[in-house]
């Protein structure tokens, strides 16, 4: 009997395990890794922008991009247990939400002398 209760109980599991394309979740892994090397990339291109703006010297704006390291190296190992506890999908989507609607804030609060 206990054979036939395995045998029974293995189809709905595989039934019910939702059908996932890997080339999408290689896709989209690599679209948020690209984003993360960009930020880091984009960060230390505008140091001197920010130093002149400013008014700091070229040591202090580093601190800029160490800030935003370390933020990030908090970040990476909170983040893998935020993923289990909320879902990888859910936390994948309000993360990418989170970045978006940051952005467009930073575009629309941008001074006009800049623009």
């Amino acid at each position: 009997m206990a054979t036939n209760a395995a045998t029974i109980d293995a189809p709905i599991a595989e039934k019910s395990r939702p059908n996932i394309n890997p080339i999408l979740i290689i896709v989209i892994l690599t679209i948020a890794t690209f984003m993360e090397v960009l930020d880091t990339s984009i960060a230390n291109v505008a140091l001197p922008h920010i130093a002149g703006s400013l008014s700091a010297g070229q040591e202090e704006s580093a601190w800029v991009l160490t800030s935003y390291l370390v933020a990030n190296a908090i970040i990476l190992p909170i983040s893998g247990w935020l993923a289990t506890f909320f879902g990888r999908k859910h936390f994948f989507i309000w993360l990418a939400l989170l970045f978006s609607s940051s952005v467009l804030l930073c575009a629309a609060f941008r001074p006009i002398s800049e623009c």
